[in-house]
C-alpha cells in the first residue's frame, strides 16, 4: 500500500473513531504514516486527549518491517523490589547484526500503573522498556500508550459509557483470565452486541497486544484493546470486519 492511500485510510479512520481531529493531529498523523507506515485500523495508534500514542503492537510492527535483528531485555536489580512490586527493566534493540544497540529503561510500580494491572507491574515495566528502546532505535518521537500512567483515564463519549459496563470492584486477581473478569465481560458483551466472530476477535487481540497468546497480555494491554474495539465497532463496523477477516480462520474457542 502506498503512503498516500495509507494516509487517506488513516485520516478516514481517525475521523470516524474520534470525530473531529485537529489540523495539528492530522499533520502528525501524516508524518507517522509517511515515516513509519503506522495504521490506525491495525491498532498501531491511539488518539488520547488530542495527542497520538503508539501501541506496543505498532512498535513491534515497525521493528518487523525494518527487519530488527533482536531485542534483549533484563531486569535492573538495583531498582527492583519484589515486596513492593517495584520493577525496572533495561531493553536493548539491535537493528542489525552489527548494531551496537539502542537502550531504553522502563519502570513500574503500583503508583504509576492503572489499577487494572496491579499485580502485573513486572510485565508492564518490561513492556515499557522495550517500547522506549524501539522508539529510540526507529526515531519515533511520540510516547507509547503503555508508558503512560493509566490508560483507563481516556475519556469516553456518553453513548459509549452507557453501552459498556463499568469495571466491578474486587477483580484485582492475577492474570490468566485475559486481564480480569470485568474486562473479559466487556469483551464478551462487545462480541455479542456487534455480532463479531469470537475467534477472529481473539486473533486481533493477540496481534494488537503483541503477544503469541492472549493469556500473555497484561490487563492494561487488554483494556487498551477492548477500548479500541469498542470505538471501532461503534464508528466503523465495516472497517472492523475487514480487519477481522484478514486473520486466518482457526477452530473456534471461547473468549473466556
Amino acid at each position: 500500500m502506498n503512503n498516500s492511500l495509507a494516509l487517506k485510510l488513516n485520516r478516514r479512520s481517525a475521523r470516524r473513531i474520534w470525530g473531529s481531529v485537529s489540523p495539528t493531529a492530522i499533520q502528525t498523523l501524516r508524518e507517522l504514516t509517511d515515516k513509519h507506515t503506522l495504521s490506525i485500523c491495525a491498532g498501531d495508534l491511539l488518539l488520547l486527549e488530542g495527542r497520538w500514542y503508539v501501541t506496543h503492537s505498532g512498535l513491534l510492527s515497525v521493528a518487523r518491517r525494518n527487519r530488527c535483528a533482536g531485542i534483549h531485555v533484563r531486569p535492573v536489580p538495583a531498582f527492583c523490589e519484589a515486596s513492593t512490586q517495584r520493577w525496572t527493566f533495561a531493553a536493548t534493540v539491535y537493528k542489525s547484526k552489527t548494531c551496537r544497540g539502542f537502550v531504553g529503561y522502563g519502570d513500574a510500580d503500583p503508583s504509576n500503573v492503572s489499577f487494572l494491572v496491579h499485580g502485573a507491574e513486572m510485565r508492564v515495566a518490561e513492556t515499557r522498556a522495550v517500547n522506549r528502546a524501539l522508539r529510540k532505535a526507529y526515531g519515533i518521537g511520540i510516547c507509547s500508550v503503555e508508558e503512560i500512567g493509566s490508560f483507563a483515564g481516556q475519556p469516553a463519549s456518553r453513548s459509549e459509557s452507557k453501552k459498556l459496563p463499568q469495571p466491578a470492584k474486587g477483580n484485582g486477581n492475577g492474570n490468566g483470565n485475559y486481564g480480569g473478569r470485568s474486562v473479559r465481560d466487556r469483551l464478551c458483551q462487545l462480541i455479542r452486541q456487534h455480532q463479531l466472530d469470537a475467534t477472529l476477535v481473539k486473533s486481533y487481540a493477540t496481534d494488537f497486544c503483541g503477544v503469541k497468546t492472549l493469556r500473555e497480555a497484561t490487563r492494561e494491554q487488554v483494556e487498551s484493546f477492548v477500548t479500541h474495539l469498542a470505538d471501532l465497532a461503534e464508528k466503523d463496523r465495516d472497517a472492523l470486519l475487514c480487519q477481522l477477516n484478514s486473520y486466518p480462520v482457526t477452530p473456534k474457542e471461547g473468549v473466556a
